[in-house]
């Protein structure tokens, strides 16, 4: 019920967010009459959905899902000067019609930063990197328990929160070079980042119930008793963008992060790809497909991907 209510909660949210985002582009544009900023602000809603009547033999179970993506970008280049911020949210659910809750898909809030200083005349920049990570509604672990009821194994099933808004969050900060030929293809390498890891207490309390506390007595790289974790590493984050043919666009975006100070041939690895088949100025087909290494969370890549029907509105 929780889950359910809370996914609805911050849907409605979202969907506010609309309307919030043409007001804040308004208000940039009377700071920017010297024409050094340019700013784009877009939302995508994307639908999927699968139906079978009672009658139907060949397998598979009623569902719908639906996926909302907002995203800010402000830039400012002058006199040999760049940065670049983006600003990106998005949820996504899923209903099964066998279970009773909503179960989330998708969720992120991120911040990314980056300014820079030609060094040259050509496309190398001092720069100055920020990056801020987190979500934005609780997540849910599916855990099983056997009880012995009247002599009887029972086997109990249960949502278990794992995570929720700003745990964990993540904070990365630091100097280094960036290489930019234009707004749709470049490439930030900081070889002295600092990393902050924040998590609730409720997660790394060895005497709560509810922590998450892993067998090694980590939660997201967090010791068991603390909230934060600190890193310093190297920070790479790449982006390009670019038209396979017309209508028809592929969006890249990599963070990878090594930890000096423990295990640095373990890297982190972020990397999505958005690709978009325009049918005409609204409606699209959406592929996106992420992969996450991060070992702090799990011995293994998390992947995700999704493709549905899109309505995409550009609101600047």
């Amino acid at each position: 019920m929780h889950a359910t209510l809370s996914a609805t909660t911050l849907v409605t949210g979202l969907f506010l967010g609309l309307f919030w985002l043409p007001v804040l582009a308004q208000s940039n544009d009377t700071q920017k009459k010297d024409g050094l900023w340019t700013e784009s602000a877009e939302t995508t809603v994307l639908f999927n959905q699968a139906a079978f009547n009672k009658d139907w033999q060949g397998g598979g179970v009623s569902n719908i899902a639906g996926n909302l993506t907002l995203t800010y970008a402000l830039n400012y280049k002058s006199n040999g000067l760049s940065w670049d911020t983006k600003v990106t949210g998005e949820y996504g659910a899923a209903k099964i019609k066998t279970q009773d809750a909503m179960q989330k898909t998708n969720d992120r809030f991120e911040i990314l930063s980056v300014a820079g200083k030609k060094i040259t005349d050509g496309q190398w920049y001092y720069s100055g990197l920020f990056n801020f990570k987190t979500q934005l509604d609780s997540g849910f672990e599916l855990t099983e328990r056997t009880e012995i009821v009247n002599g009887i194994a029972v086997k109990i099933t249960s949502n278990q929160r794992n995570s929720k808004f700003f745990s964990p969050a993540y904070f990365l900060a630091g100097p280094g070079i960036l290489w930019k030929k234009d707004d749709d293809l470049k490439l930030n390498i900081a070889p002295a980042t600092g990393k902050l890891i924040i998590v609730n207490y409720q997660f790394t309390d060895p005497n709560d119930p509810r922590n998450r506390l892993d067998s090694s007595g980590h939660y997201f790289g967090v010791k068991a008793n603390q909230t934060t974790r600190t890193e310093l590493g190297l920070a790479l984050n790449g982006y390009a963008k670019f038209e396979i043919m017309p209508n028809v666009g592929i969006e890249n975006i990599i963070g990878i992060y090594a930890n000096y100070l423990d295990r640095p041939e373990n890297l982190d690895i972020d990397y999505t790809a958005n690709l978009t088949l325009r049918v005409n100025n609204l409606i699209t087909t959406n592929i996106a497909f992420q992969a996450i290494y991060d070992d702090n969370a799990v011995q293994g890549f998390q992947i995700r991907e999704a493709l549905g029907i899109g309505v995409t509105y550009k609101l600047k």
